[in-house]
């Protein structure tokens, strides 16, 4: 007779599941890695007008954006240009409160590279334009951008 006895229990092999937690906080670490935040949900309409010498921009990171073109729910705010800072309608006079705001919310080192870029809709007229880079002056802004698409870029299966 023996000492020990097999058990002979006919089944299914659990799998070992051990390092399960360390796959799940890899991709976790991946995704938020990789993952790119969307800053601001336009309200305006713009198309960007084409230009033949585009550059891009060094450091986004310091970049302030001003978003100009009819509104998208016209039903609701007419179909006059307007202004868009951050996720909310601005009038011009709201803009250098704007452009201090994006000022204290940089490191003081990096306060004199930023740049402001105007998207502006090309069917927009240069009237509210001009009222827009007056008060950037007046505010000490004055690295502008104009944000344009190249000639002939696809995407999407548009020009944009």
């Amino acid at each position: 007779m023996s000492r020990f006895k097999r058990n002979k229990k006919s089944g299914v092999q659990s799998i070992n599941t051990s390092s399960l937690p360390d796959i799940i906080f890899m991709l976790l670490f991946f995704f938020m890695v990789t993952t790119v935040m969307r800053e601001v949900t336009l309200i305006v309409k713009i198309v960007p007008p084409e230009a033949s010498e585009v550059q891009k921009l060094e450091k986004k990171s310091l970049v302030s954006y001003i978003y100009i073109g009819e509104p998208k729910k016209s039903n609701l705010y007419g179909t006059k240009p307007r202004i868009q800072l951050n996720d909310k309608y601005a009038r011009v006079n709201d803009i250098p409160a704007f452009v201090t705001t994006e000022r204290q919310a940089r490191d003081e080192g990096d306060r004199k590279f930023i740049t402001t870029s105007l998207k502006v809709d090309q069917n927009i007229g240069m009237g509210i334009v001009t009222d827009v880079k007056q008060e950037l002056r007046k505010s000490g802004a004055f690295k502008i951008n104009y944000s344009t698409r190249k000639v002939g870029k696809i995407s999407f299966g548009k020009l944009y």
